[in-house]
């Protein structure tokens, strides 16, 4: 398959007609360079909140909902390209309402008009102590004809029991939204890893640039990458795609499932299955004795 994975760069918005433009405009691309998957970023929705003006968009609490108010029909359209280009989509994650506070979500959407939804497990300390945004439903493995999709959002994939529990999927999603350089690593860092030990790919998206009219995402660094096991079939670094940072557009790579349970099977370390002996016959680590 051939996956897309995007340096989003977020826009203010005058009309809706502005962003279906913008959104069948990056997904008719990544359709066009023969994509099967097409990935955009953690909170790249934050720019609905503009359709309800800058003041709206500036305001943190207001913000939320206004998001949430424009996610069903960003929801349809995504769903229409999925199916009227036939590639699978994981829309930009953005603010959901609940009954107590938003979560963060992202929605994937296949050609054969199926979807599901994916929340973030972990705030981070702005998301959970300054925004207020919680942690929502449980880690999910989409069953799809790409093979079996987990998502981690940003912070989550930084937490390796989290993706130890996708060690099923194929295809590990990294939508992310990273301030600096350094958190951009960070996420970096941490899907490589949940590539490295569950012998999977990782797929990491980025929102990149500016949108002054936020101080939710005012300023994003990163790139779009993929990334593999450093094993059999794949590239030494690990690393089969990476974009240019900061540098709006689609990163492309292809992935063979194939190459991905030959490393699971008869890798040159196998990681995935050698998990377990890293746990105590009690259950706890094992405790290195000191004499």
């Amino acid at each position: 398959m051939k996956v897309a994975t995007a340096a989003y760069s977020l826009d203010a918005l005058t009309s809706w007609a502005q962003y279906e433009d913008k959104i069948s405009a990056w997904v008719a691309e990544a359709a066009g360079q023969g994509a099967d998957l097409a990935v955009f970023p953690e909170y790249g929705a934050m720019e609905l909140a503009t359709l309800a003006g800058l003041e709206v968009a500036a305001d943190l609490e207001a913000s939320l909902f206004a998001v949430s108010e424009r996610l069903a029909d960003a929801d349809a359209l995504h769903s229409h390209l999925a199916q009227q280009y036939g590639l699978h989509i994981l829309a930009a994650s953005g603010p959901a309402a609940t009954d107590t506070r938003p979560v963060n979500r992202a929605r994937l959407f296949a050609p054969g008009g199926q979807s599901g939804a994916q929340d973030k497990q972990i705030m981070t300390r702005f998301e959970r102590d300054v925004w207020r945004v919680i942690g929502g439903g449980p880690l999910q493995v989409f069953e799809t004809n790409l093979g079996k999709i987990g998502v981690l959002i940003c912070y989550d994939s930084e937490f390796p029991l989290l993706g130890r529990s996708l060690s099923d999927c194929d295809l590990i999603l990294v939508p992310s939204c990273t301030e600096a350089l350094s958190g951009y690593w960070r996420v970096r860092i941490g899907a490589m890893a949940r590539a490295l030990e569950n012998q999977c790919v990782a797929v990491m998206a980025s929102l990149v640039g500016e949108a002054s009219w936020s101080e939710a995402v005012d300023v994003s660094t990163g790139t779009g990458g993929v990334f593999g096991p450093p094993d059999t079939g794949f590239p030494a670094t690990g690393v089969l795609a990476e974009g240019t940072l900061n540098a709006p557009g689609w990163t492309y790579a292809e992935v063979d499932l194939a190459a991905i349970a030959h490393a699971r099977a008869d890798g040159v370390v196998l990681g995935r299955a050698h998990w377990p002996e890293q746990i105590g016959r009690d259950g706890s680590p094992p405790i290195l004795q000191m004499r």
